[in-house]
Order: structure tokens, then C-alpha cells, then sequence
């Protein structure tokens, strides 16, 4: 299997209308999302005030695990949208690991967008003062969200550009709005006690403040359709990363220096409650439309990145070719956008989120954990990609940073495998199902367990027509 793996070959139906700008709003447009308008307050409850740290405390870990995805970026992997897919399975020439973990990349992000689609609709009902029945109308909203992003994402990549560089403007001037004149108004008893849990309180922490992280290498899904991909992609990967941290660390220290940190858990809309306590009443509305804009953006992104994995396990062989059809007219894969959309909106009429959502932060953390490792033995795998790297940025520090990485990646992997196992100590698995409470490691296995059999039979099946090529 490993003599078949050759260099990626252009997927030139793709259209590239993405520029630098457009770039820059699909990578802080799926960071910022609904993972700073709800996770900070979420995270109070296991840590209180101490999420500030928090966030600074990822921050180099995220920055350390995006220079892989920059430094393989900037190679001609770089012009195709398979990201970790093609990192990885170029460089371990094999398939098998790359393409069980792009499935459980896909798994993840299909599950995250039916949760945004459904925030989305919660949003939305709050916005119009709850004159909306929501016990009727959120899932027929959530559904027509889905569609809506849909049909943008059919029409062409460069309306999915414009509408994210517009929504990802809208939703950071909300938070300037939100961020700037909270500034002065804080009160420093709120910060105290900053550690509410202790050190394992702020450990337990990490993980849920991460998934505002999540999604950063989603960026390499838009190789194929941005112009001059390997010398733009690196760059804005690293810039807009720290952009998106500074949001996450200003937005933190004013919620909680504003608004003590039970009020801002209990509150349905956190942020529009903190900005409620000290703007004017049509301030505190265009905050409220910004974390709208903020659900939108993540949404509009997490849309696009399966369809785009979908084309690589085309290209190579390892899915059927009708789901790699890309429109002549508007350069785009309908038909695996349209599963997409198929798999999100069955996740959501059949409410069972959690079979994709539990596992999607815990999947790409392990997913980041092997594009590390695998980027640190890069030089002795294929010494000839390693050669094209082209970052400003020397090999011992692109090395430090993949060591940072592994380290980093690999303590959230022991936190979130104790938290399962006390889970797995405490409840039985008929109470797990019941509860929608199946934990990372179960969920991985089985999810994993599915992928592996998909890639058995997508290998006899390639075993087949590389027969038929070769007359065999």
C-alpha cells in the first residue's frame, strides 16, 4: 500500500478566489465563534476567574502546534485542501493513520455544525425577546440555518469569502464595542478568588476553554481556493491565531471584571449581559447581533471543511469518485457538501449531538498530537518534503515548537482520559447512554472502529482499480 502513495496532484476544478483578506476571515471567523460568547462562562464554574490564565496558557500551545501545519503548508502540499490528511500521509507514504484521523476530523466537525446550528437558533430566538416559540421553532430555525449556509457554499467559494470577511468585521467591532469601554469600568474584588478549584480545577479547565481554540487548522481545508496559497497560508495561520488570542484574553478579563462569575454562567447570552451592566441599551444590541455573527462565521466555516477532505480521499482513491463531483459553473463539490448537510441535519431532528459533538474536541486534540509527531520525524520519513519547507523560521525552533506542541497536546489527552475514567469508575453504560453521556474514549473507539473498516474497504476497493490500470 505505501508504493502507491505519490506526490498530490493538482485539484485544479477548485477555483481560487480567496485572498489574503478572505483568508484572514475564514480563520478568525471559525475561531471566534461561539466558543468566546459561551465557553468563558462556562469555564468559571470549574476554575472562576482564573480563565484568563487559561487562555494565556494555550495560547503558545495552539501557536506551537499551528508552525507544523505552517511550516507543511508552505510546501507544495500547500495548494491542495487535504491539510493533516495529506501532511500526514505523505510523510509516512501510507494512508491507513491519515485517513482515520481525517475521518474523525469529519466526524467532529459534522457534529459541530449541528450544535452551531442549533446556537444559532437559540440566538436568535433570545433576539427577538423570545417572542419566538422555542419549543416549536428552534429546530425548524436550525435547519433552515444549515440550508441557508448551504446554498451559499453552492453558489461559490468566493460568496462563503465575502460573507465571512463581512460577519467576521461585524462580530469584531461587537466585541471592540464590548471590550474597550468594559476596561474602565472593572472591579477587581470579582477577580478573587482567582484559583476557585486549585490546580485541578484549572487543569480541568483547559479542555473546555480549547474548544474555543479548535478548528485553527480548518484554514488548511481553503488551500486549493486561495490565491498563492504557500506563501499566504503560513503567515496568516500564525497572525491571525495571536489576533484571535488577544480577543479571547481582553473579552475574559472585562466579563469577569464587569459581571461576578455566577451571573455571567447563569445567563443564557453572557456577553450581552456584561455589556448590558455599562453600554447603552442599542450598544448592548449590536454586542448581542456581534455573538449572532460570531455563530455564523464558525458555522459558514465548519460547512466547507468535510466536502474539501472528501475531494483528497477522491483524488487518492480511497472514496467513491461521484463524491468528488466539483461543478464546472461554480467551481464547487456539491455532492459532498450535500452529504454534509445531510449528516448535520439528521444529527439534529434525531437530537443525538452528542455521538458527534462529545468526541470533536478530544478527536482533534489527538489529531494535532500525530500532526506534531509525525512533523517531527518528517526530516528522516521524507527527507525530500522536509526539504521544500519554506517558513522564515529555523529548523530547531520549527522542531521546538512541534516538542511544545506534543507536550501540550498530550497533557490535555491525560486530563480528558482521567475525567473519562472517573466517568467510567462512577456510572454504568446504560446510565451513559440514557444521559447522552458517553465518554471521549468510547466514542473515539467506536468512531474510530467505523473509520477503520470504511478505509478496508476503500483499500479493496483502490487494490481493484489499480489492478484494472495494470491489466492485473
Amino acid at each position: 500500500m505505501k508504493n502507491l502513495v505519490n506526490p498530490v496532484k493538482p485539484v485544479s476544478r477548485l477555483r481560487r478566489d480567496l485572498g489574503t483578506l478572505e483568508s484572514y476571515a475564514a480563520l478568525i471567523g471559525i475561531l471566534i465563534g461561539a466558543g468566546i460568547f459561551q465557553v468563558t462562562s462556562q469555564a468559571w464554574a470549574i476554575t472562576g476567574p482564573s480563565v484568563i490564565l487559561g487562555y494565556l496558557v494555550l495560547t503558545p500551545a495552539i501557536l506551537a502546534t499551528s508552525i507544523p501545519y505552517a511550516a507543511y503548508l508552505s510546501t507544495p502540499l500547500g495548494r491542495e485542501p487535504g491539510g493533516e490528511y495529506l501532511h500526514i500521509s505523505r510523510t509516512l507514504k501510507g494512508f491507513r493513520l491519515a485517513y482515520v484521523g481525517a475521518w474523525l476530523k469529519i466526524i467532529s466537525y459534522i457534529g459541530a455544525g449541528a450544535y452551531l446550528a442549533n446556537a444559532m437558533a437559540g440566538y436568535l430566538i433570545a433576539l427577538s425577546g423570545n417572542r419566538i416559540d422555542a419549543e416549536r421553532f428552534r429546530l425548524p430555525l436550525a435547519l433552515a440555518a444549515l440550508v441557508v449556509f448551504y446554498a451559499i457554499h453552492v453558489i461559490g467559494i468566493r460568496w462563503f469569502g465575502r460573507l465571512q470577511v463581512v460577519l467576521s468585521a461585524l462580530k469584531c467591532l461587537a466585541l471592540l464595542v464590548l471590550i474597550v469601554p468594559g476596561l474602565f469600568v472593572l472591579d477587581s474584588s470579582n477577580y478573587t478568588p482567582f484559583f476557585t478549584q486549585g490546580v485541578s480545577g484549572f487543569g480541568a479547565s483547559l479542555l473546555p476553554l480549547f474548544f474555543a481554540y479548535a478548528g485553527f487548522e480548518s484554514i488548511a481545508q481553503t488551500a486549493g481556493e486561495v490565491k498563492d496559497s504557500t506563501r499566504l497560508l503560513p503567515r496568516i495561520l500564525l497572525k491571525g491565531i495571536t489576533i484571535t488570542a488577544l480577543f479571547y484574553v481582553f473579552t475574559s478579563i472585562v466579563s469577569f471584571g464587569v459581571l461576578p462569575g455566577g451571573r455571567l454562567q447563569a445567563s443564557s447570552a453572557p456577553m450581552a449581559e456584561v455589556a448590558s451592566i455599562y453600554l447603552p441599551a442599542g450598544a448592548a444590541m449590536f454586542v448581542t447581533i456581534g455573538a449572532v455573527a460570531a455563530i455564523m462565521t464558525a458555522l459558514n466555516g465548519t460547512i466547507f471543511v468535510p466536502s474539501r477532505l472528501a475531494i483528497m480521499f477522491v483524488e487518492d482513491r480511497l472514496a467513491p469518485r461521484w463524491l468528488g463531483f466539483i461543478n464546472k459553473a461554480t467551481a464547487t463539490p456539491i455532492r459532498g457538501l450535500t452529504l454534509t448537510l445531510v449528516c448535520c441535519a439528521l444529527l439534529l431532528v434525531s437530537g443525538q449531538l452528542s455521538l458527534a459533538l462529545n468526541v470533536a474536541v478530544f478527536a482533534l486534540v489527538v489529531l494535532y498530537f500525530i500532526h506534531s509527531l509525525v512533523f517531527l520525524f518528517l526530516p528522516r520519513l521524507n527527507p525530500g518534503l522536509a526539504s521544500e519547507v519554506e517558513i522564515a523560521l529555523p529548523r530547531r525552533v520549527q522542531q521546538a515548537a512541534a516538542i511544545v506542541s506534543l507536550l501540550s497536546m498530550g497533557l490535555l489527552i491525560l486530563i480528558q482520559l482521567r475525567q473519562d475514567a472517573e466517568v467510567l469508575r462512577t456510572q454504568t453504560l446504560g446510565e451513559r447512554i440514557s444521559g447522552q453521556s458517553l465518554t471521549s474514549i468510547e466514542l473515539i473507539f467506536v468512531w474510530g472502529i467505523v473509520g477503520a473498516g470504511l478505509y478496508q474497504l476503500a483499500r479493496m476497493q483502490r487494490s481493484k482499480q489499480v489492478s484494472e490500470v495494470h491489466g492485473d
